[in-house]
């Protein structure tokens, strides 16, 4: 199959143009508007903008599997990472609150607007603050709150699905709620894995907006897996690691890979206990 020839630098920048009056918006609307808003109406925003972000991008969404809903009630949404752009793939679905590494509250402008969407901000080095991070997520999903996480804890290029952390997988114990795992995969217009999202390794953000900006098209696959309800109901309570493996297992079977399983009970030091 002959390659898909790149974006004129043209469309590049006239969709460069377009994102940064799109981004200039949202930053209005949270400075103006959210403070005002319920978590529910706040989601009705933000799945508008994410939808809006992705059309200016050349990025097509396609649902498949049960999904949850619009904000599912005492949710966590579990993905696989492979972007900056799940956040908003995630949000052009089912709209939840996501738990991000500390780092990026530091970051101009961008920290400031997650933070005022809600993050929960979570210090990877520390070994403590799992705990602090479970008690706010489990009491925002007792709430009614839809949160979500990337337990892989980093990224991928898509190929592949890293080992799983499980310690805020206590959270949804606690609330006694319900997982819903969900698989990302990112295609291109003829069915063949794209890379061009990728936000993996030593990539930088601005050399990954570059290719985004040069694809003409990008299929995302948003595979819905079942549910895995934490609450005991059907027997004895199941455990963070437990959860952790039932969730990796239907993110597998929705990209359709095949990898090793990892020993996910293992604690590590990169698996702060709850």
């Amino acid at each position: 199959m002959r390659p898909t020839r790149p974006t004129s630098l043209p469309t590049r920048c006239f969709r460069l143009a377009r994102m940064g009056w799109h981004i200039a918006i949202g930053l209005v609307i949270v400075a103006t508007r959210f403070p005002r808003l319920a978590y529910a109406e706040r989601a009705v925003v933000t799945q508008r903008w994410s939808r809006q972000l992705l059309k200016i991008l050349g990025i097509t969404v396609e649902v498949a599997g049960d999904s949850p809903g619009f904000y599912p009630n005492n949710t966590l949404l579990v993905a696989n990472h492979v972007s900056w752009l799940d956040i908003f793939v995630l949000n052009s679905a089912t709209v939840s609150r996501f738990v991000a590494k500390q780092e990026i509250r530091r970051w101009p402008v961008a920290g400031w607007l997650v933070a005022s969407a809600g993050t929960v901000f979570i210090d990877r080095n520390s070994r403590r603050d799992a705990s602090r991070v479970n008690q706010h997520l489990a009491r925002a999903l007792e709430n009614g709150g839809c949160m979500a996480v990337f337990p892989e804890a980093t990224t991928s290029d898509g190929s592949v699905l890293l080992p799983f952390k499980p310690s805020l997988f206590e959270s949804v114990r606690q609330s006694r709620g319900t997982v819903q795992p969900v698989a990302l995969n990112y295609r291109t217009p003829h069915d063949t894995p794209c890379t061009a999202a990728a936000y993996a390794g030593d990539t930088t953000f601005m050399q990954s907006l570059r290719m985004i900006l040069a694809t003409p098209a990008i299929r995302v696959e948003l595979r819905y897996g079942s549910r895995i309800s934490a609450d005991g109901a059907n027997g004895s309570e199941p455990t963070r690691f437990q959860l952790a493996e039932a969730a990796r297992d239907e993110i597998v079977r929705g990209l359709r890979i095949t990898p090793a399983r990892p020993d996910t009970a293992a604690r590590t030091p990169a698996d702060p206990p709850a």
